[in-house]
């Protein structure tokens, strides 16, 4: 069998669009077949052989993270893309501060990218000019002091394109001994169950049957001219395949929001020159230019390569892609520059429509078909929520898969997925779609309102224009936007100009009041909140929905709420050994196991709930690890008094709070309790359940109640299955 490696020649070339494709028709809702998921056999060892427990649609970002951690986690699977070779198109390049704690957890890949990403004085500004070789408008640095200090987070957020993020993963899951085949190097691969730990290119899902006991993919293979089919037969299938997503339109699940928001032409192209001349004269991430002969948005994925994307507006059907050919979009990049330059090598043209949609439905079919990342969510870039929602997607869901598969929860925990996840991609659909009016509030500002100009394409394309020919139509609507350029001419938008003046005015007013384009949302990245699913809320809390957002920068503020991410705090860890290493609290939580960490203080009181909660989650098949955390200023003769109350532990770890300053919070005053308090952290870093002050009645009875919470299980189905 020949397999294909890892090596950089195997990640070139782009999608090929060209291809015949088998369509995929989805039957109606009522039709599909269908049966739940048998939490007692599902995942019986004489199955293993022929029914692979996790089958992944789709090999972008999301789809490949997920691989990751659930075979971090023991659980094997494998990964379908239709593609037949990995894209190289930039695509996506923000990764938000959560992403990049995930990746923390994946063998120092948080620490790849930021050492191959370009310094962050490259990229931390957005700039709005005539051109890149003349009038700045404006600038925004989406950077603050704060960023750098990592005192909420332990790491940075990165500028890192998609491909090089993919590209990464592939090497991660090689050292998982994953191996990539394409359609030409099967050899025999389609007469075998897929084994797991495969990454197949070339297979598109055509169809999805989850009658039986299993769930069976058909999965389409172009071989010497002919299309081959291969069943795969599977325990879970995860669409992770996109915003076209084959496996959403295959179970019948319909979008809900804003469609069409705009069409945009993006042209991908390579100049060392241009990129120089940004790194010397005005280096950022996105330059907005408006002019009279073009507009447009140029992404710098990265100026020391001198690799761009281009965003040009779209107006379909007046316009089609030919009318943007390379030597059409050569010339308008030299309309942006302001200047021709020799090095332009334009790579690759694509149209694309932005939306703001999410799923009706994440998990169906018996809890055994669930969509993640773009599948489930479609956003419009501003912000950069796609990816990096899709990946907490994949982080949230990996550890309840893995429940599943391991026989700690049965499938209702796959539910709990759904509950958390869905209403956070509702949130960050709306926050997106403010950002991107936001981002159009700048040219409405200097007399070109986006939203005049879809008016007059709608008008055009419904209204009475569309009975005219379409040359006509063309003419008409590219003299509107001649005449609405014209607003951008130097005689009119000056200082001089009592309009200019006005509307330039008009503009400092957007940028000094933070109401232009945003590109870091803190208090969204870092402080969103599950409000019910897998956790316990506070008995006394209530589950009022989270403030709506504003569409500008809000910091973070920690909090220890059930359902919130972990706060993160440096910590010493006390040791034997004669180095004691300073870690994140984050840190003390597993990635290779579906481990729960209980956080307690140094008190009496915490000793027996300690104890409880190792010796339930062993009854419910699960483990549990002890954190003692001790007051900044400890000293390593007091702790040995741990040593002797949780001497029949097997897994315990006492750590230190490591100040910034004296002037700091302590761990407990972070989170807003008391020292006699206790914290229960999820696999995903999320709090499942907290005790503010202090256990009132038997701690035995408590975490029975707080594990059977969580995982979905009763406790007298535990005592039933052991004995």
């Amino acid at each position: 069998m020949k397999v294909l490696g890892f090596a950089k020649k195997s990640l070139n070339g782009l999608h090929n669009d060209g291809i015949a494709r088998i369509k995929a028709h989805p039957p109606p809702l009522n039709q599909i077949r269908r049966r739940g998921l048998s939490d007692s056999n599902v995942f019986n060892g004489h199955q293993e052989d022929t029914v692979l427990p996790v089958l992944i649609v789709g090999a972008g970002p999301v789809g490949l993270v997920l691989a990751i951690l659930l075979t971090k986690l023991g659980v094997k699977c494998a990964v379908l893309e239709k593609a037949k070779t990995f894209s190289k198109h930039p695509q996506a390049h923000f990764i938000n501060n959560r992403s990049m704690e995930v990746f923390r957890k994946i063998d120092r890949l948080a620490e790849e990218i930021q050492s191959s990403q370009s310094p962050v004085n490259l990229w931390r500004k957005f700039i709005y000019c005539t051109s890149l070789t003349g009038s700045v408008l404006g600038s925004v640095d989406h950077m603050h002091p704060q960023d750098f200090e990592k005192v909420v987070s332990p790491v940075s957020v990165a500028h890192f394109s998609q491909y090089k993020l993919t590209a990464s993963l592939l090497k991660q899951l090689e050292d998982l001994s994953f191996h990539v085949y394409t359609s030409q190097a099967l050899e025999g691969l389609n007469h075998r169950p897929l084994k797991g730990r495969e990454i197949l290119l070339g297979h598109e899902c055509v169809s999805i049957d989850a009658t039986g006991q299993c769930v069976k993919a058909t999965a389409a293979v172009l071989e010497e001219g002919k299309y081959m089919r291969k069943n795969i037969q599977c325990n879970i299938l995860v669409g992770t395949d996109g915003a076209g997503s084959t496996v959403r339109k295959l179970v019948g699940i319909d979008l809900r929001g804003e469609r069409n928001l705009q069409n945009l032409v993006s042209v991908h192209f390579l100049s060392r020159d241009l990129g120089q001349y940004l790194i010397n004269e005005r280096p950022g991430m996105l330059f907005f230019i408006f002019n009279t002969e073009a507009i447009g948005v140029l992404v710098a994925h990265d100026l020391k390569q001198g690799e761009f994307v281009l965003q040009i507006p779209f107006y379909p059907p007046q316009q089609s892609l030919e009318d943007f050919t390379p030597k059409i979009c050569e010339k308008l990049i030299f309309k942006l520059i302001g200047q021709e330059l020799s090095d332009i090598d334009v790579i690759d043209i694509k149209p694309w429509v932005m939306h703001a949609e999410v799923a009706e439905k994440f998990v169906c079919n018996g809890n055994r078909i669930i969509l993640a990342g773009d599948a489930a969510h479609r956003f419009p870039p501003a912000g950069g929520f796609g990816m990096n929602t899709g990946i907490q997607d994949a982080h949230n869901l990996a550890w309840k898969i893995a429940s599943l598969v391991k026989g700690i929860a049965p499938s209702s925990i796959l539910e709990t997925y759904e509950m958390e996840r869905k209403p956070i991609a509702v949130f960050n659909t709306t926050l997106s779609v403010q950002n991107f009016r936001a981002a159009m509030g700048v040219p409405a500002a200097l007399g070109l309102d986006p939203a005049v100009a879809n008016s007059v394409h709608q008008i055009i394309n419904g209204g009475v224009g569309s009975v005219l020919p379409y040359g006509l139509q063309r003419v008409i609507l590219d003299g509107i936007f001649t005449v609405g350029r014209a607003q951008l001419s130097e005689y009119l938008l000056n200082e001089r100009n009592p309009l200019g003046s006005l509307r330039l005015a008009r503009l400092r007013s957007i940028f000094e009041e933070g109401k232009s384009l945003q590109l870091q949302f803190p208090a969204e990245d870092l402080g969103f909140r599950y409000l019910k699913g897998a956790l316990v809320p506070d008995s006394n809390s209530s589950l009022g929905a989270p403030e709506p957002p504003t569409g500008r920068r809000r910091d973070y503020v920690p909090s220890a709420d059930p359902g919130s991410r972990l706060p993160h705090m440096d910590v010493r860890v006390l040791s034997d050994l004669s180095s004691e290493e300073i870690i994140s609290t984050l840190d003390l939580v597993s990635s290779d196991k579906v481990e729960f960490l209980l956080i307690i203080a140094p008190v009496d009181e915490s000793w027996p709930l300690a104890h409880a909660a190792v010796k339930v989650a062993k009854e419910f098949k699960a483990s549990a690890k002890v954190c003692v955390l001790w007051p900044n200023g400890t000293v390593r003769g007091i702790v040995a008094g741990s040593k002797v109350a949780l001497t029949t532990l097997e897994d315990y770890v006492n750590v230190v709070e490591v100040k910034r300053s004296p002037t700091s919070s302590s761990w407990w005053d972070i989170c807003q309790m008391t020292d006699k308090g206790a914290i229960l952290v999820r696999p995903d870093e999320h709090i499942a359940w907290r005790m503010k002050s202090g256990i009132v009645g038997d701690p035995i009875m408590e975490m029975e109640r707080v594990f059977s919470t969580i995982l979905g299980v009763k406790p007298t189905q535990i005592y039933e299955t052991s004995n």
